[in-house]
């Protein structure tokens, strides 16, 4: 494995190389907390608002539908029971949260090994700035197709920090998430099929890692 990355500048020239640390490179083990952190994040995307009404939150049925007696039919104290039509739900879903917990170490491994799997494939592309003349759109396609990263169909762009600019380029740009290094998660590393990092921004992720 190659822990030496080339850093380019926006015209896709080679103005640098990038060596990653040996403490943040981890291919021995980490599968399950990648697998466990990765459950997790989207488990956390869950809305949790589905909602039924039981019995008691069914509006009316305060009187007794027919007298106990007398008339041939099962008794009933409630046109509301969940037997009947209009009644409530038995056992439906209630409001909840599908949050996991993943330590605060299990989470640093799984991001390490992420991490380390996107650089043995070559899918870290570094850059020495990523600096826009403006806030256009078609900028910002110019600076990732001398990158030959016009093509991804999913990107994640990271800086340490977002200026307006840059985000006012890429915003309209389908399959392509501006982040901050402080913000990216394991569910990124997986997910993206190209990872562009800043110089700044790596350094700033990598002190993340150690």
């Amino acid at each position: 494995m190659s822990k030496v990355l080339d850093i380019l500048d926006c015209q896709g020239a080679r103005v640098g190389e990038y060596t990653i640390p040996d403490e943040v490179v981890e291919l021995e083990k980490g599968e399950q907390a990648l697998h466990d952190a990765v459950v997790a994040f989207m488990a956390g995307q869950r809305a949790g608002t589905a909602c039924t009404k039981t019995r008691g939150l069914v509006s009316g049925g305060g009187s007794k539908p027919f007298r106990q007696k007398g008339m041939g039919r099962a008794r009933a104290g409630s046109s509301r029971s969940p037997v009947w039509v209009g009644g409530g739900t038995i056992f439906g879903p209630q409001p909840r949260s599908f949050a996991k917990k993943v330590n605060k170490k299990v989470m640093k491994l799984a991001l390490r090994r992420a991490f380390s799997e996107r650089v043995v494939d070559g899918d870290i592309v570094v850059v020495d700035n990523f600096v826009l003349p403006d806030h256009k759109t078609k900028s910002a396609v110019a600076v990732l197709n001398k990158l030959q990263l016009g093509d991804s169909r999913t990107l994640l762009l990271t800086v340490a920090n977002c200026e307006p600019s840059v985000d006012c380029a890429v915003s309209n740009l389908p399959g392509v998430l501006l982040s901050e290094a402080t913000g990216v998660n394991v569910y990124d590393l997986v997910y993206f099929k190209k990872l562009l990092f800043t110089k700044e921004a790596l350094d700033a992720f990598i002190g993340r890692l150690a």
